[in-house]
């Protein structure tokens, strides 16, 4: 195992990669939909951001709002913030005016950190709640601007350099908003050093990063996933960064992968699909891909097979989370099973637990997954019920349920809530999904459980068909008992336009099993 030296007691992740990349003042860093920046420049931004921050009577540890589209203006924002000892608050920009208003109440953000596009939708949400924020700065601004609100790019060339905070290691440095799917979302509070594992254990460790190397997320900065790929990985090893704005469609991301010719893409595995499923999927010869990631939900082995067969390279499939805050679990280069989640990344320690609490022992058993890393989340900001259920010692809870098999590879099984007993016996929805989309006509699938009329659970397949192609309940129903276990086959079969997902894409399998209810 590469051998990693924690951070020092006193450690400001944004200082630390100033000083990493200090040797680099005229290569470039980020590059957006408008312009780009080097080292050199966003040292400089970063560095009078705070001082920004710090003119407008901002203190240390009071928290900010980060609500802002992908650009450099987001990376500066972020990193000036960590660098003054202020506590941005990254936040997804596809959330309602209720959401906002709730994040701006339970962080008591004294200022917020937004693009002018989403600047109404901010204002709405302000006006909702008596909230603390005493500013706002404007990323790009398109109008003018009202009282207590700044032009970013002003705010940054008037504002004096500032000097590092001098913050701990252990120190609370910023917030990520759990995904909320069940109950309000909760504000999960990562230290300064958290940055630095994720971007040693997994960046370095295991995608094997380096200077040479252009990324470019799908996942979006304000994801754990999309933070780790597009800011905390690269320029933790002086690479360059493509950001992109819009919303991450086949298109948009084929236009990023020819125009920038990035070397390491990360995606999702409903984007990988979508993209595999598009008429105008690029040439292998017409990208310069080494290396994707994917995260999120569980990678189908059809999909990653058929994107290696296209691409000439692997997707190294993974499993993290919010409060771990990246990968812990993965496939590694030249070690890929597609169909699994691969083996602990080095660093971290993995166990799955029987209902009672014990340690699974057998092989293909199925187990509630717990970590232990270095990475793991502070708290649940004013929400210790759920910081005790979920954070117990050394060990943090996932929520996932997984097998692993006599080589040691894990395999998802399935969230807590979706898991179904039919029979008696444990059954994944993940596994009968991947089962249906390897038939050529179905595009998706969603597994729930269904009451017959005998009040016995059976799964039930809501299936999106691929464009022009169709196929009967009959067909399908033999496709998977080919394939699986007899109990394991849909018994109940419905074709849908489309599947219920959250911002982030994966399937809501919650919203299914709601309708089904209303339904009957």
């Amino acid at each position: 195992m590469r051998s990693v030296t924690p951070p020092p007691t006193d450690f400001n992740f944004a200082q630390h990669l100033i000083a990493t990349n200090a040797g680099r003042a005229n290569k470039t860093a980020l590059i957006d939909d408008v312009g780009s920046l080097t080292y050199g420049e966003l040292t400089d931004q970063i560095r009078r951001f705070a001082g920004g921050l710090k003119a407008m009577g901002l203190k240390r540890e009071e928290r900010v709002l980060l609500l802002m589209q992908d650009s450099t203006d987001w990376v500066v924002a972020f990193l000036g913030s960590l660098y003054a000892g202020v506590v941005p608050v990254a936040v997804n920009t596809l959330l309602t005016v209720e959401d906002y208003a709730f994040m701006l109440s339970n962080s008591r953000a004294q200022a917020a950190l937004v693009s002018s596009t989403l600047l109404p939708t901010l204002q709405t949400a302000l006006d909702l709640v008596k909230t603390e924020v005493r500013h706002v700065v404007v990323s790009r601004p398109v109008a003018e601007l009202a009282q207590g609100q700044f032009n970013m790019a002003q705010l940054l060339a008037q504002s004096n350099p500032a000097l590092p905070a001098q913050t701990l290691a252990d120190e609370p440095a910023f917030w990520l908003y759990s995904s909320g799917s069940t109950g309000k979302p909760k504000g999960t509070v990562h230290s300064q050093g958290n940055l630095y594992w994720t971007a040693e254990l997994y960046g370095s460790g295991v995608l094997q990063l380096r200077e040479s190397d252009v990324v470019f997320s799908a996942a979006k900065l304000f994801f754990a996933y999309g933070l780790g790929n597009a800011l905390t990985f690269p320029l933790s090893v002086g690479a360059s960064v493509v950001l992109m704005a819009e919303r991450p469609t086949p298109q948009a991301t084929f236009k990023r992968l020819v125009d920038h010719q990035p070397t390491v893409f990360y995606g999702a595995p409903t984007g990988y699909g979508g993209m595999l499923a598009s008429p105008d999927l690029p040439s292998k010869n017409a990208v310069a891909l080494r290396l994707c990631s994917s995260a999120g939900e569980a990678l189908p082995r059809d999909i990653g097979e058929r994107w290696s067969a296209h691409f000439g390279c692997e997707i190294i499939d993974g499993i993290g989370s919010t409060e771990m805050l990246h990968v812990f679990l993965s496939n590694r280069p030249g070690d890929v099973r597609y169909g699994t989640t691969g083996k602990a990344v080095p660093g971290y320690e993995v166990q799955l637990r029987n209902e009672d609490g014990s340690v699974v022992t057998g092989d293909n058993e199925i187990g509630d997954l717990y970590i232990q890393g270095p990475s793991a989340a502070l708290m649940y900001w004013n929400n210790r019920e759920k910081t005790r259920d979920t954070f117990q010692g050394v060990w943090t809870k996932s929520g996932d349920k997984y097998t692993r098999d006599a080589d040691g590879y894990y395999t998802y099984a399935g969230r807590n809530d979706d898991m179904l007993k039919v029979s008696g016996i444990y059954v994944s929805p993940f596994e009968v999904e991947a089962t249906l989309v390897q038939h050529p006509a179905i595009l998706e699938a969603a597994v729930i459980g269904k009451e017959d009329t005998d009040g016995l659970t059976k799964t039930k397949a809501f299936i999106v068909l691929k464009q022009g192609q169709s196929l009967t309940e009959a067909e399908v129903k033999a496709f998977v008992k080919e394939r699986l276990a007899p109990y394991k086959y849909p018994r109940f079969i419905e074709f849908v336009a489309e599947l219920p997902k959250t911002a982030t894409g994966k399937i809501q399998r919650f919203r299914l099993r709601d309708l089904e209810k209303t339904a009957h």
